[in-house]
């Protein structure tokens, strides 16, 4: 068993060192490499996943330890492996979503001259991802977590030769740095206090010997590092800028990998949240707030990928919002997880086809009337559009419906303000995907025919976003009917059953009217208006909407300001005190210097003379003294 689990990351971790180690000898099938090496670790995971379907249930967990780590005396720590009917949910979806965007990306980075540097770094994207999920202990799950972040790094800045890239890949890793920063100082925590990282040890300590309010803190600090990875308030800042990178590493980084970190970490913990309830609802407001902040960006962007970005956000926001309601979302939160891979990887590999059709263009002004040109990108899009709206019986009907389900169960003022949170985002959503359908696929052409002529993509791009397609429509159904998943996850969430305190079909009518509602407003203002080609100025929430809410500003006025100010204070600091000091020492010797030198004049006459005057100093002094004896 170890040898296959070590495969699962090994895979696609060796493409990575084939390429980046076999230089130029690999250019002309170091692609086909990485992608076959990304498809053979995903027959490996539906091997592992179809062997853990034939155990008894309390036999699904399996795990290998590889070689000892840290072999210290007071903390010894082995790297080792496993699966569980949580960790396999995400590696069938890592590598699956993962083998379909590497296809795709075969025909879109077809010209790039550095093709195999950019195969390499989405083998290693998948690793880390892999290792992330896999561990069976934190600082395992750290090693991934920092792997995801350097994978990351390396390719929203793919394109580094654009100033634009290389700033927003600078400011994803240090962004991500900050949330990071809680979770290296949440394993510091558990050394000192537990004396171990391994997840069995953290989590029967929590609550109890751990303390509440230090599993209160550590709650945090992970809630710190989830934010940063998963592009959730207030960490949520560079998500947008990400969209620099090439297009099918927005596919894996909002669909199957980095912006899924949080939610397993949260899901992972929640032994750790449930003995601290101030953590938990920490992690339910963090989530009911990105929600709404991310649909409300996503209404005024106008760059197709931004505007896919911050839907993102949102609906991550529903996964967290759902994690931090304990065992009543766990289920719910991993399934929106799942269907939001195939619908948000085929919108993200829909705009690249778009894209690629209208020679790299992003303003979604500049499109319109697309379904005629790209019928095959038209339907596929569609068909995720269905399914992130909610529309049943698409996937996201079955995943979103069950967030706010679970959310109006709170009950209470609690359940009515999540409720509400839920349903308003769920129209907002509607709302601006429709406009995004509507401003891409719908109306009269915007382009000039004279330099733009879209066509469909080829079959290596069209036949990835298909599969995506079929998965936005019947996935949900899959893990939804006879509470498949719910099941299938129990032995490590535990089993839950919903209280339903308002009907399911009550709230299956209030949601689609929410959603009628947005469609149609989206309808009215952008299909039976003209679209001009330049956005009007707007009122006041459209223009703080088009500016991210002011969450740059917010950042640079918390943190970037004051830390120049306090980086000048230092070097003024050094600069006159302790430059200051050392200069007047200087100074100071200097000057004596300069005035001892005037007694060394080179003159016999003055030497004598000193001598007299010393010796009739002496003689004096000495006659004095014997005079007062």
């Amino acid at each position: 068993m170890g040898t296959t689990l070590a495969l699962l990351p090994g895979l696609p971790l060796l493409g990575a060192a084939a390429l980046l180690l076999g230089g130029r000898r690999t250019d002309r099938w170091g692609h086909v490499l990485a992608t076959a090496l990304v498809f053979a670790s995903f027959g490996v995971a539906v091997a592992a996943f179809v062997s853990m379907l034939d155990r008894p249930v309390d036999e699904r967990r399996v795990g290998a330890v590889l070689f000892s780590w840290v072999p210290a005396p007071e903390l010894s720590v082995d790297f080792g492996l496993a699966l569980d009917p949580l960790s396999i949910c995400f590696v069938l979806l890592i590598t699956g979503v993962g083998g379909l965007v590497h296809v795709y990306s075969t025909a879109y980075m077809r010209d790039d001259p550095h093709r195999r540097r950019f195969f390499a770094y989405l083998n290693l994207f998948v690793a880390a991802m892999l290792v992330l999920v896999m561990a069976d202990n934190f600082l395992g799950l750290y090693l991934g977590w920092e792997g995801v972040g350097l994978a990351s790094y390396l390719l929203i800045g793919f394109w580094s030769h654009k100033p634009s890239a290389a700033t927003a890949a600078r400011k994803a890793f240090v962004v991500n740095r900050v949330g990071d920063i809680g979770l290296a100082v949440a394993l510091m925590i558990m050394v000192a206090e537990v004396g171990s990282v391994s997840y069995d040890a953290v989590f029967a300590a929590a609550g109890t010997e751990l303390g509440q309010g230090t599993t209160t803190a550590l709650g945090l600090l992970l809630l710190l590092a989830a934010c940063g990875k998963s592009a959730q308030v207030p960490l949520q800042s560079w998500l947008g800028d990400a969209m620099e990178g090439p297009t099918p590493v927005s596919a894996l980084i909002h669909a199957a990998t980095m912006v899924t970190a949080g939610v397993y970490l949260i899901v992972r913990s929640g032994a750790i949240f449930e003995a601290a309830p101030a953590a938990q609802t920490a992690v339910v407001a963090v989530g009911a707030v990105t929600l709404l902040v991310g649909a409300i960006i996503g209404c005024a962007k106008d760059d197709i990928k931004k505007a896919l970005a911050a839907s993102t956000m949102s609906q991550i926001g529903y996964m967290v919002l759902a994690a931090g309601l304990g065992p009543a979302g766990y289920a719910v939160a991993i399934m929106h997880l799942l269907t939001h891979g195939f619908f948000k990887a085929g919108l993200f590999l829909g705009a690249g086809s778009v894209m690629h059709a209208m020679t790299d263009e992003t303003d979604m002004r500049r499109y319109g009337g697309l379904a005629r040109v790209l019928p095959v990108t038209a339907v596929t899009f569609g068909l995720a559009y269905l399914a992130i709206i909610g529309v049943p019986p698409f996937a996201g009907f079955w995943s979103k419906d069950g967030i706010i389900e679970a959310a109006l169960d709170e009950g209470g003022v609690r359940g009515v303000l999540l409720g509400g949170a839920t349903i308003l985002g769920a129209g907002i959503t509607a709302f601006y995907m429709t406009r995004v359908m509507i401003l891409t696929f719908g109306g009269r052409p915007r382009w000039d025919a004279a330099e733009v002529h879209p066509h469909e993509a080829p079959v290596s791009m069209t036949a990835p976003m298909v599969i995506l397609a079929i998965g936005s429509v019947g996935a949900g159904a899959v893990l939804a009917v006879g509470d498949r998943l719910s099941g299938w996850l129990a032995p490590v969430v535990g089993e839950h059953e919903p209280a339903h305190l308002v009907p399911v079909w009550v709230v299956t009518a209030v949601v689609l009217a929410t959603v009628a509602v947005g469609v149609g407003l989206a309808v009215r203002q952008y299909a039976r208006r003209e679209v001009p080609l330049v956005a009007p100025a707007g009122g006041r929430l459209t223009r703080a909407a088009r500016r991210d809410l002011y969450g740059d500003d917010l950042n640079e006025a918390i943190a970037m300001r004051p830390g120049q100010r306090l980086t000048a204070g230092i070097v003024r600091l050094d600069e006159v005190g302790v430059d200051g000091a050392v200069g007047a020492v200087a100074t100071t010797v200097r000057s004596a210097s300069d005035r001892l030198r005037l007694l060394q004049n080179g003159f016999v006459r003055t030497y004598a003379l000193s001598m007299f005057g010393g010796a009739v100093l002496v003689l004096a002094v000495t006659l004095a003294l014997g005079s007062g004896s």
